[in-house]
């Protein structure tokens, strides 16, 4: 089988004879056989050990037939180099022992060393760069959603230390913001050097702010990030989470490739607020998938005809599967947006070469 490209392609806006597919959280507890290891495992354990984490990667690719793998990982994993202790608690998320509250917690945190304190998560990558025939996307999370469960030290709903630090003490919000700027930057840097084909930076509770309040607070970093990153020749995804359909028009200094769309925005509409300037990655609800089979297809076509109207279209959720999900429903789907989207950029292509 030759190496499939798809994806980097529609990442970088160039013709594709199929829209390219993925899903966030793609390999994970809708998976029978992962369940099982996660009975002996937890995730941190199996994030530790790299032949185990390059075969968890591996099985949607395998299984789905998707375009893309995605790193198994955690975007808790490397705040552990930087002076943070935290578990994963099943059926609540990231906990953490020493909470960021005053402006001395962000000073004790230090500089990341990744070879030195995630060695294995580059082994992984290093070895799912010989094994793959798809690309491999890493990724990082960004530091407001970094900094939510830092701040919190649970997840959330409303955001309250969180926004109160942000608020009241600016100062100390933005030293926190450039410190996880540094550590995003070092980490994804060292993806990349190993092996990493694309990444994609999570900012899943961003949409919790204004656009104001984006535009002061975070947006900074996140501009940061991908400048200092610029120099990488990897296509930069950037996904701003749920609700954050407001904070699309913010994004058109940004030096990334693709911007994930959650499902609250068209594929047309998320363009027309992003200038046009970027591909598009989405956006399925992830919730549809619980719907017959005819209904999921009907929601995919509907997707796929809106993103193939330009090019620069990946086609994913609005964000990440949950562990009731099908995986023959997956597969099928998976099947579907190749099949639909081949027939249909074909005949869009015919159309287009009879008027020539």
């Amino acid at each position: 089988m030759s190496y499939n490209d798809r994806f980097i392609r529609a990442c970088r806006k160039e013709l594709v004879d199929r829209v390219p597919v993925w899903y966030m959280r793609q390999a994970g507890r809708y998976d029978p056989e992962y369940r099982k290891i996660k009975e002996k495992y937890s995730l941190l354990e199996i994030c530790k050990q790299p032949e185990l984490a390059a075969e968890v990667t591996m099985m949607p690719v395998r299984k789905l037939g998707v375009d893309a793998a995605i790193l198994y990982s955690d975007i808790m994993n490397p705040v552990a180099s930087i002076g943070i202790d935290f578990d994963i608690v099943a059926n609540i998320g990231p906990v953490i022992a020493n909470p960021i509250r005053t402006a001395a917690d962000v000073e004790r945190l230090k500089p990341i060393d990744v070879e030195g304190d995630l060695g294995h998560v580059l082994e992984t990558i290093r070895i799912l760069d010989k094994e793959l025939e798809v690309p491999l996307i890493t990724f990082a999370g960004a530091p407001f959603t970094i900094a939510s469960y830092l701040i919190e030290g649970k997840p959330s709903k409303n955001y309250l230390r969180t926004k109160a630090l942000m608020y009241s003490e600016p100062k100390v919000w933005f030293s926190l913001m450039d410190k996880l700027g540094d550590m995003v930057i070092a980490y994804l840097r060292a993806h990349m050097a190993n092996g990493g084909k694309a990444f994609q930076l999570f900012d899943s509770w961003v949409g919790a702010l204004t656009p104001a309040d984006f535009r002061i607070f975070v947006l900074p970093t996140i501009e940061r990030i991908f400048a200092e990153l610029s120099d990488l020749p990897q296509p930069k995804i950037y996904f701003p989470g749920v609700s954050s359909g407001e904070l699309l028009p913010e994004l058109h200094n940004l030096q990334a490739d693709v911007i994930g769309l959650d499902w609250r925005v068209s594929i047309p509409e998320g363009r027309r607020r992003l200038g046009g300037k970027y591909a598009v990655q989405g956006n399925l609800d992830p919730v549809i998938l619980t719907a017959p089979m005819s209904v999921i297809e009907s929601y995919a076509a509907e997707i796929i005809d809106q993103g193939i109207e330009q090019p620069g279209f990946i086609f994913n959720l609005g964000h990440g599967l949950f562990p009731e999900a099908s995986i023959e429903k997956l597969t099928e789907l998976t099947a579907f947006i190749h099949s639909y989207s081949e027939k249909a950029i074909a005949a869009r292509e015919g159309k287009e070469t009879s008027h020539v």
